[in-house]
């Protein structure tokens, strides 16, 4: 009796030790559901930083759960926020990152001595924390939803570009033609040129064409502004599949919206929304 007794107790032991490795499986392989919160400011540490140059630099931010994705839509932003000499800030950032990389999330930051949440960020430790919540934003790109996309930006105003980008570059099934024509004051300044390169290299439906105001001796890319020559040049052509993304300085921004008008696009909108021919983040 007491050997049956063992014996199912042994059993039941077993079948209760399977059920716990499955139920174990079938939640660690569950899809993470997206952690950003559209009305509620969160806190993330920063788990790495990666400085490009004196002044810039990635700041990788870590997530609750190694699977978890940010649920950032490609092509939006977040707001961060901080508490700064009294006075709380909030400031809008799109990071480089995307939800194909789980667990973590990456701002590029350039801080100037006058900024507030830029050098906020700039100064914070390993284990310090920011506050942030989203998405926000109203472009979001998805997959062959046009045939053709230019980019036009200026320093770090690469951010929302190279988002979109990566997730063309990822996606084999993405056909999008795209040209970036970036700008800059000098060579040290651009921003991921190591990362565009290589997508470059490695997706011939990608271009990217590098300009600077004041290029060295040995530059080979482009000198002086994107001046409407150089957006007919460069840019494709004004049609139904294809639009105009803009982001930089508002000088620059200005420019290339009027530019563009002329070279057959629709106007630019105040407040650019989804579908605009013209979307300036």
């Amino acid at each position: 009796m007491c050997s049956i007794i063992t014996d199912n107790l042994a059993v039941v032991i077993s079948l209760a030790a399977v059920g716990a490795a499955v139920l174990y499986y079938v939640l660690g392989n569950a899809p993470r559901k997206p952690v950003l919160k559209k009305d509620e400011f969160q806190k993330f540490p920063l788990i790495q930083k990666t400085m490009l140059s004196h002044n810039s630099g990635i700041y990788r931010f870590g997530l609750p759960h190694p699977d978890d994705i940010l649920g950032l839509p490609i092509g939006q932003h977040i707001s961060i926020q901080a508490v700064i000499n009294g006075k709380e800030i909030t400031r809008s950032y799109t990071p480089t990152s995307n939800d194909a990389q789980k667990g973590y999330f990456d701002l590029l930051i350039k801080s100037y001595p006058e900024g507030n949440i830029s050098k906020h960020i700039a100064e914070l430790e390993i284990g310090d924390h920011i506050n942030v919540r989203g998405p926000k934003g109203f472009y979001e790109y998805t997959p062959n939803m046009l045939t053709h996309i230019g980019m036009v930006s200026g320093g770090t105003g690469i951010t929302p570009m190279f988002q979109i980008i990566e997730a063309i570059a990822r996606n084999p099934e993405d056909k999008t033609e795209v040209h970036l024509l970036y700008g800059n004051q000098t060579e040290a300044d651009i921003l991921l040129k190591a990362e565009l390169d290589k997508i470059v290299k490695e997706n011939p439906n990608i271009k990217v064409t590098y300009f600077l105001d004041r290029p060295g001796p040995n530059w080979e890319g482009e000198s002086g502004y994107i001046t409407p020559e150089v957006l007919n040049r460069l840019l494709p052509a004004a049609t139904k599949s294809s639009s105009l993304l803009i982001c930089g300085p508002p000088g620059m921004t200005n420019s290339v919206k009027k530019a563009a008008v002329d070279l057959g696009f629709q106007k630019a909108k105040p407040v650019s929304k989804a579908g605009d021919q013209i979307f300036v983040f």
